[in-house]
């Protein structure tokens, strides 16, 4: 098990740019090798990066998200992934609100995340049902991605 890093820890959150298509892929590889995210292709890399986010310490991509916006009713909050040595200190939850933010500013309605970590969404304000009951739902019609 990998060591916190130290409590003066500190990140930023900026959009992502097409130059960290390459970095991207690199850092959401051991992601996709645990299933945590599905493989993406150098396209998909570079389309995330328009809609991205990605936290930086000392030089480094330590998390990622991004929102794509359906319409003005839904966006969805895809990709989220923070490198486990900087998970609890921070770097998903800024990662959410700058997706959130950027949701507002379009003024999108509402923004999901299909996720299974639940506990972590409904800390950052998401819930299972919202006003009126609406809920997803969701038919898988094959085995496999």
């Amino acid at each position: 098990m990998s060591n916190p890093p130290a409590t003066d820890f500190s990140f930023i959150v900026r959009a992502t740019t097409e130059d960290d298509v390459e970095n991207l892929g690199r850092f959401i590889e051991p992601f996709v090798q645990q299933g945590r995210l599905l493989p993406r292709t150098w396209d998909e890399l570079e389309d995330l990066t328009m809609h991205g986010f990605v936290a930086v310490a000392d030089g480094t991509i330590v998390g990622f998200a991004a929102l794509e916006i359906y319409s003005s009713k839904l966006a969805e909050l895809r990709s989220l992934a923070v490198s486990s040595e900087f998970q609890g200190h921070g770097v998903g939850k800024a990662l959410v609100r700058a997706c959130v933010e950027r949701a507002q500013r379009h003024n999108v309605f509402e923004v999901m995340a299909i996720t299974s970590s639940e506990e972590f969404f409904q800390r950052c304000g998401f819930d299972f049902t919202l006003p009126g009951e609406k809920k997803a739902l969701f038919l898988q019609t094959r085995e496999t991605y």
